[in-house]
Formats: C-alpha cells, sequence, structure tokens
C-alpha cells in the first residue's frame, strides 16, 4: 500500500511530466490522478486544484531559487558577491528553462491564468518573490560595504533574472535553438556585468 508521501510525490511526478508535455491548459486532474495511480479524490486529499499543484511542481519539483536566496539574504557566506551572483544566475535559468514549456499554456487561457494568479495570492508565492529576494539579498551586500552604497538592488535584481528569463524563452521559441553558452559560463559573465554596475 502506498504511503501519502510517495502518494503526494507520485501526484507531484504525473503533474510535471503532463503539465510539461500537453501544457498545464490541457492537463486535467483526473489525467494526473490516472498517471499517478491513484484516484482524483485521493490527489485532491492532497491538493485542493490544479492551480495549487501547478505552485507545488513549481517550488518542489523544477530547479530550486527561493531557497538559496532566502539563505544569502540571511548570511551571504564566504564567497563572493560575484559567486553568488553566479549561482543564483545559474539557478535561475535553470528554473526559467524547465518552467516556460509548462507555463507558456497559462497565457492561451485567461480564466485559467486568473485562477493561477488567485491561487499564487493565497499561497504567497509568484514571480515577484525571487525579484524581492535578490533585492534584499543586495541591500544585505550593500550594507555589509560589499556592493555601492549608491547601487539601485530593485534594478540589479531585475537585470539579473530578465536576462535569465529572457534566455530561457529565446531558446524555448518554436524555431529557437538551444544556446551555445553553456549555463555556468552564461551565469557568470552575467554576474561579471551585473556586478561591474553595483560593486563598491
Amino acid at each position: 500500500m502506498l504511503t501519502p508521501v510517495s502518494t503526494r510525490n507520485r501526484i507531484l511526478d504525473a503533474a510535471e511530466r503532463l503539465m510539461r508535455t500537453i501544457g498545464l491548459a490541457h492537463t486535467t486532474t483526473k489525467e494526473i490522478a490516472r498517471a499517478a495511480g491513484c484516484s482524483e479524490a485521493a490527489l485532491y486529499k492532497y491538493f485542493a486544484s490544479k492551480e495549487e499543484l501547478f505552485v507545488h511542481v513549481l517550488e518542489e519539483r523544477l530547479p530550486r531559487l527561493g531557497p538559496l536566496l532566502r539563505e544569502l539574504e540571511a548570511d551571504p557566506g564566504e564567497r563572493s558577491v560575484e559567486e553568488n551572483l553566479a549561482e543564483i544566475a545559474r539557478r535561475a535559468a535553470l528554473f526559467y528553462e524547465s518552467s516556460f514549456p509548462i507555463a507558456a499554456s497559462l497565457y492561451a487561457d485567461p480564466r485559467l491564468l486568473k485562477r493561477h494568479h488567485a491561487m499564487m495570492r493565497e499561497l504567497g508565492t509568484g514571480p515577484r518573490k525571487p525579484l524581492s529576494a535578490l533585492s534584499a539579498y543586495l541591500r544585505a551586500e550593500r550594507d555589509a560595504g560589499r556592493v555601492r552604497p549608491d547601487a539601485d538592488t530593485d534594478a540589479a535584481a531585475a537585470l539579473l533574472l530578465g536576462a535569465c528569463a529572457q534566455r530561457a524563452f529565446l531558446y524555448d521559441f518554436p524555431g529557437g535553438e538551444r544556446p551555445e553558452q553553456p549555463v555556468e559560463e552564461f551565469a557568470a559573465a552575467l554576474a561579471r556585468t551585473v556586478l561591474a554596475g553595483i560593486g563598491a
């Protein structure tokens, strides 16, 4: 018999697989339950809706950016600002690359998009969270004297995360080619460029 944890994990795995292959708009809870080997009623024991399930897929099955940002805001650690920014950029690029194919179909269905936004508000999450967290980390570095006192941390955070999202969008676009530059090189170059503008 499946334990509650394994059932929940099977549901998340099935949801990610279906959302990635046929898109969020076309994925139903009935299909997810079937793919997870459980009843739809069992799915609803863990997740109130498809929208809530999608948020958990983003948070638990894709490259994790949030925990790193919270950790760095609390304690930047021994690495340099450039090293921290490179790791943030690497994870952000991988997250956006993984999430774009799943989330793209949201924009084709205004009702689904509205429900998704409502669910993110209810769960206290959304695309502004990493932006705010990165800006908070940069403010902590500014307070520590490792970033210029006049640095606009909101703009720097938007530049870094925006570049990561743009990279994922361009290369996931129909007819787009996979990036020639490996993600590690991209992240390091982006970190150097952002730091050139705000570094102490």
